[in-house]
């Protein structure tokens, strides 16, 4: 059974999805979506444990050996992406059947499993696959469940905000499949090792270069990297509460995957390092998205919106870490992955718990919610100041990291915004901490109470991530430094 976890990780989800519908009852459905949920995150531990106890794992699909089969490839990169979508989707679910019971019509909810079962099949599938063309078709598969996921918000603006996410996301995704249509004609495969070894021999065509360039643009529509970004507010504060949660602390984070694996796995190293100066766009996209959605997000009235802001300034981060183009800013940009899953996770499920109780994610309708939800305040709170990057939180180690690979690499004015833009993220986050415990509650406000269990529960495993992995570093920086190494052509 061991041997075919890598296949089994999408499968179990995959034919969850209309298993959800025999059951018929939202509860059932809900239990059943996180017992799936659940064990796809114990088997990304596994492949987790196998990968750095043994190396990459190649699985043959139907005995069929690569490049003429397809292929499932676990290396320490997708099995840590693995882990982390896996464990978003479980602890998202843990509040799912309390918080859609206000946000989602009893007919629908059933529906709401069927298309978050899809969603995580398509994210674990993109990341398992070593086939650039089964990359387009999981792409399609998480994508047009999130779209219904999206459309199902309470609001009547969810209508438009998943409307406009198709349209967007799907332009990404016929980018991407003009460029993997480029590399098959160039090179007569699909498998992305093989890809690997063919397209060195060809890097100076015009095509390979059309490929790389229409592959990127998508991935970037998908990523929500300014100024390709105006998806994302609407999506995230529209769908949901805890798709939000699902979306923000996996979907990007896929995303940047796919910039990570066909940059330095499927195209040769001498081609990013050609006379086209793809680092310092990266860079200086990464920087604008820092400060433009920092600012935007200062100025917002709902609080969802202002967090989904903040999310594309995020992003921001991790693109520069991959811009600098070492070892350490690579790592940087995976220990990000992993920090930023858990404090916008955290947030977002605070969020959740509010809005649960108020009915509303606007910033006026919270005044004096720190009385009366103490322990969702606190937790927001901790949250904020880990997206700040205050030290013993996981936002700093990133951030820390960030500003010591763009230091090595003698960058100083990078690091000094690095640094520069994690302080504006004080003035968004201390709007909120002012309305929760220093302005009067209204009467409204007088009688809601704290937050249920189901919510709690995954909101403070998230706190306590965010400080456990803030003191004792080991786990993230072991793994990230192993995989950014391996990705760079040394080795762990």
């Amino acid at each position: 059974m061991l041997s075919h976890l890598p296949i089994l990780q999408v499968i179990v989800p995959l034919l969850g999805a209309p298993a959800c519908l025999i059951l018929g009852r939202a509860r059932l459905a809900w239990a059943f979506s996180l017992l799936v949920s659940m064990l796809s995150l114990f088997m990304a531990a596994l492949l987790l444990l196998q990968v750095h106890d043994t190396g990459t794992i190649s699985y043959a699909l139907g005995g069929w050996d690569a490049p003429w089969g397809i292929e499932y490839r676990i290396d320490l990169l997708n099995a840590w992406l693995l882990l982390i979508v896996a464990g978003s989707s479980t602890l998202a679910l843990l509040a799912a059947q309390t918080s859609i019971s206000r946000e989602i019509a009893a007919e629908k909810q059933v529906f709401f499993y069927v298309a978050w079962l899809l969603c995580l099949a398509g994210l674990l599938g993109i990341l398992a696959t070593g086939d650039a063309f089964n990359v387009f078709v999981f792409l399609e598969i998480s994508s047009l469940s999130t779209y219904t996921l999206v459309s199902l918000g309470k609001d009547r603006k969810a209508l438009w905000a998943a409307f406009r996410y198709l349209i967007l996301g799907t332009i990404g995704a016929t980018f991407i499949l003009i460029g993997i249509g480029f590399m098959y004609m160039m090179t007569g495969t699909l498998n992305m090792a093989d890809l690997a070894q063919r397209l060195p021999a060809i890097n100076d065509s015009y095509t390979v270069v059309a490929a790389y360039a229409f592959i990127i643009v998508g991935i970037c529509l998908k990523l929500a990297l300014f100024p390709l970004h105006n998806w994302l507010p609407g999506a995230y504060s529209q769908a949901p509460s805890v798709v939000t949660v699902f979306l923000a602390a996996s979907s990007t984070k896929v995303a940047v995957y796919l910039l990570i694996r066909f940059t330095y796995t499927v195209f040769p190293a001498n081609f990013r390092a050609g006379d086209f100066p793809l680092y310092d766009i990266f860079v200086a996209l990464g920087v604008l998205a820092v400060f433009m959605a920092s600012a935007a997000a200062i100025y917002q009235g709902n609080i969802k919106r202002a967090i989904a802001y903040s999310s594309i300034g995020q992003i921001g981060y991790m693109i520069i870490g991959l811009g600098l183009g070492s070892a350490m800013g690579l790592q940087a940009t995976l220990l990000h992955l992993f920090n930023h899953a858990l404090m916008k996770a955290a947030l977002f499920m605070a969020l959740a718990a509010m809005i649960y109780r108020v009915g509303s994610a606007q910033l006026s309708d919270m005044k004096g919610l720190g009385k009366q939800m103490p322990w969702t305040s606190m937790s927001f709170v901790l949250g904020g100041l880990s997206l700040i990057g205050v030290p013993l939180t996981v936002g700093f180690v990133s951030k820390w990291y960030l500003v010591s690979a763009a230091v090595a690499e003698g960058r100083w004015p990078v690091a000094f915004l690095v640094v520069f833009g994690s302080l504006l993220a004080i003035a968004y986050i201390w709007r909120v901490v002012e309305t929760l415990y220093f302005q009067k509650p209204s009467e409204t406000a007088l009688t809601v109470k704290e937050a249920p269990l189901p919510f709690l529960l995954p909101i403070w495993l998230l706190i306590i991530g965010n400080l456990y992995f803030g003191i004792d570093t080991r786990l993230p920086v072991v793994i990230t430094a192993e995989a950014a190494m391996t990705l760079m052509g040394g080795t762990p």
